[in-house]
């Protein structure tokens, strides 16, 4: 399995909001332990244009956004054409919205414990287990909460905790911010799916597969600064194809996780869309810049089904 690194940075920064859920209160005592040193900060303001893609019928406009759930608050990105489209539209549709999410929290820890399982640096193989152990107290985190955590939650755990000292935070992702701004402006909220669900698609995992993922993130953390870096200015410079590059590729390593974290979604996403089209009215659709880059994209499902996307041209 190759670049697992890329796909789990896709699935916390564009395929899955599962990072607010684990950088939350609730979660604190086992993946967000406190930091000694807060991230330097970014000298003035980066100004992001990230894509944007509208389809529409005789009484229906929908827009497409690529959201990424974990950013720095340095970065400027609710203006322009994707503000204008925010504040045209209705209905606004997330990923996961979640009616209770101290409930969602404790469910996706409760879910990823494993009690009677031996530690899990002791099933990690060769020198992975130092390592993962290593990684662990460089980023604060106490070893003993993770003796018994499945290992799809510890690989999250060491990808976000860097991403948060770096300055990375949920507070500041695409998601909140529509969210926040929905709420405030009255707009109808539509959950595609919950927590719950999203959680159920990482402990679906086979246990090795779950194994061999912490193994590679553990081996690929040198190098998370950079590879952020480049997902979130390809996102900001409105590049789908390079996106799709760095989130989704790696993925084709194994068919099984594509399916299941792309392909499967994005036709559900798709039928939901077309489906949509058939009621009045102007809707904005904000889910991970993931499934709207790439050949099994939510406008390539959509033009399978006889619905043309096309790109919003910027200021």
């Amino acid at each position: 399995m190759k670049r697992c690194k890329s796909l789990l940075l896709g699935a916390l920064m564009a395929l899955a909001p599962l990072a607010p859920a684990l950088a939350a209160p609730a979660a604190d005592t086992i993946i967000n332990p406190p930091v000694e040193q807060a991230a330097p900060p970014v000298a003035g303001f980066v100004h992001a244009d990230p894509a944007l893609w509208v389809l529409k019928d005789e009484d229906t406009t929908i827009y497409l956004f690529g959201t990424i759930h974990l950013l720095r608050r340095e970065i400027l990105w609710f203006d322009g054409p994707v503000r204008r489209a925010f504040d045209s539209a209705q209905d606004v549709v997330l990923e996961v919205i979640d009616n209770d999410e101290p409930d969602a929290q404790a469910g996706m820890l409760g879910a990823a414990m494993q009690p009677d399982a031996p530690p899990l640096s002791s099933q990690l193989p060769g020198d992975q287990g130092g390592k993962f152990l290593a990684a662990l107290a460089d980023n604060g985190a106490p070893a003993v909460l993770f003796d018994h955590v499945k290992p799809w939650l510890a690989a999250m755990a060491l990808t976000t905790l860097p991403l948060q000292k770096l300055g990375y935070s949920p507070d500041s992702g695409v998601d909140r911010a529509i969210r926040a701004e929905a709420v405030a402006a009255g707009k109808t909220l539509v959950g595609l799916e919950t927590t719950a669900e999203q959680m159920g698609f990482f402990a679906a995992m086979p246990h090795d597969l779950q194994l061999a993922l912490l193994s590679q993130t553990i081996d690929e953390l040198p190098a998370l600064p950079t590879t952020i870096g480049q997902m979130i200015a390809a996102w900001g410079a409105g590049d789908p194809d390079r996106l799709a590059v760095l989130m989704n590729d790696s993925v084709n390593d194994n068919p099984g996780l594509r399916k299941l974290l792309l392909t499967d979604r994005n036709a559900r996403w798709a039928d939901w869309i077309k489906q949509r089209l058939a009621a009045p009215g102007t809707v904005f659709i904000a889910i991970g810049a993931g499934h709207l880059a790439g050949e099994d994209s939510v406008q390539a499902m959509l033009r399978a089904r006889g619905v043309e996307t096309a790109r919003v041209a910027g200021d």
